[in-house]
């Protein structure tokens, strides 16, 4: 017998039909077994003749079920791209996958990563947004947010083919589901530089031992934003609750950074990875700018208001290159403070009350800790060596971005692997120094794969260079020197351009910087 296909119907014609069906079904299933069972449910048993004829009949009323109704007829319904590009609101966002069309509307605030990743594709191709995000299983819930559309001009690159090509062969060989032993060693480091790190101040009254007990609590912050980064990206530990615990421990506890705050800055800045006013990761003005479209003060849709380029900025901006370093020493303080800011907003923010405890734990241990120390001299190095030194991880954050291509307006998602090789920078290490980059030396891999663990980056790395050189894209990897080199060059260039605007700064910066308002 064949299937009924449905895809547009009336319900109300088929109300008499469907419920003869049911009735139909519900009486043989009180009918005596008298054939050999098929298989065993969890209550009773069902027999070759009632399995089939069951089958037909669930497989007929869940078409008619899922159908929408219109008219009896077989077509497919199909909206072009410019049609679906039209639903980019909050309260009308769609999306494509695999040329179908799904409705996030109402998806948006329920989202594990946030409402942003959806907004910023609405209206666009997300297949492989969505496939480099989420595990296998998350196709399952696919079908709650049907439209019933399907894209007309539906049609796949051959970049984005073997892209998908090749996230399906990681797939099979388990990469994404093995983890191997770095979150447990990298914990155990962790642990070992914050325990040496406290006995030093408590224990010791020499400032040298108290001056590399900062340092040792700064590697301690570095290590732990590894592990914060890790679990934000794929489940590190057994499960979830435990993963959540190392969020927790490793972010707000020991290093002072909400892992809300830095989901919600990060998964925007992987969506849209080197957009400038979409990518949070290169808005930093008033301090520094990588182009001079930002000298035309444009609004940041992640912060959701202007990035106004004024006469202070210009001041701070003309010199960037120069002060750099010294504000990435400090750098530690703005995400001291964003944390804040979100926890404090209106914005929905899952756990906010555990997330604030978390806060809570460092601002008690870690000043409690300073104060134990002889004086105010060794206190103030204290602090300058543990904020220093994870530094380097500021600036790492910024080397993997800040000399790579970028533009205006969000991401397409039709050129998903394009925007991820351009806007990423790997930097050459050897397999020993992987504990220091903690897998942002394989940036552009980490990009394309951001569930996979970073024990596997490097196997990765050759494949996705030769994927590159298929199709004639950037494969960006340099030293870390060389990668200094460039970030300090990009930074130099708008340096120069914003003290030559047709509207040049006074020869006397200091004095206009401090008589600016607003």
């Amino acid at each position: 017998m064949q299937y009924i296909e449905v895809h547009k119907c009336y319900r109300v014609p088929f109300l008499t039909h469907s419920l003869t069906h049911l009735l139909t079904l519900l009486l043989l299933l009180l009918q005596p077994k008298k054939s050999l069972p098929l298989y065993k449910s969890q209550h009773n048993f069902i027999s070759h003749s009632q399995h089939n004829f069951i089958s037909f009949h669930l497989q007929f009323h869940f078409k008619m079920r899922m159908a929408e109704p219109s008219s009896l007829t077989t077509t497919t319904n199909y909206i072009s791209s410019e049609e679906l590009s039209k639903h980019n609101k909050p309260n009308d966002a769609w999306i494509s996958i695999n040329g179908k069309i799904y409705n996030v509307s109402d998806w948006l605030h329920h989202h594990p990563g946030g409402e942003l990743p959806l907004l910023t594709l609405a209206g666009h191709d997300a297949t492989d947004a969505f496939l480099a995000f989420h595990p296998k299983t998350a196709s399952n819930h696919l079908n709650n947010f049907f439209t019933g559309f399907y894209l007309r001009d539906h049609t796949v690159s051959a970049v984005s083919r073997d892209y998908r090509n090749l996230h399906s062969h990681l797939s099979s060989l388990g990469l994404f589901e093995s983890k191997g032993h770095v979150t447990f060693l990298t914990l155990l480091v962790i642990f070992s530089l914050f325990c040496i790190g406290v006995c030093g101040v408590l224990f010791s009254d020499r400032a040298w031992v108290h001056l590399l007990s900062g340092a040792l609590i700064g590697i301690a912050w570095i290590q732990s934003g590894w592990i914060g980064h890790d679990s934000g990206h794929y489940q590190v530990m057994l499960n979830r609750r435990f993963n959540r615990l190392a969020q927790i421990l490793s972010g707000n506890c020991l290093a002072g950074i909400s892992i809300a705050w830095w989901k919600w800055n990060h998964n925007a800045h992987h969506i849209s990875c080197n957009s400038l006013d979409f990518d949070p990761d290169l808005q930093h003005l008033p301090f520094f700018v990588v182009s001079s479209r930002f000298f035309n003060s444009i609004t940041s849709c992640f912060y959701e208001r202007k990035l106004k380029f004024d006469a202070f900025a210009r001041f701070l901006v003309s010199y960037q290159h120069w002060t750099f370093y010294p504000v990435m020493c400090f750098a530690r303080i703005n995400l001291f403070a964003q944390s804040f800011f979100l926890l404090f907003s209106k914005r929905k923010v899952p756990y906010r009350m555990e997330e604030l405890l978390g806060l809570l734990v460092f601002w008690v241990w870690y000043p409690l800790l300073v104060s134990r120390l002889p004086n105010w001299g060794e206190r103030i190095l204290f602090v300058v060596a543990s904020f220093s030194i994870t530094g380097i991880q500021h600036v790492q954050f910024c080397l993997n971005h800040f000399s790579s291509s970028v533009y205006l307006g969000p991401p397409n998602g039709s050129d998903w692997f394009e925007k991820q090789t351009h806007g990423t920078l790997d930097v050459k290490c050897s397999a020993w120094m992987d504990w220091f980059h903690g897998g942002l030396q394989f940036q552009v891999e980490h990009h394309l794969f951001p569930r996979l663990p970073r024990c596997h980056l490097r196997k990765i790395a050759p494949l996705v260079k030769d994927l590159c050189k298929k199709h004639n894209l950037p494969y960006n990897c340099v030293s870390f020197w060389k990668a200094n080199v460039l970030t300090i060059q990009t930074l130099r260039k708008a340096a120069l351009q914003a003290r030559d605007l047709s509207n040049p700064v006074p020869k006397n910066l200091v004095w206009e910087a401090v008589n600016t308002h607003g």
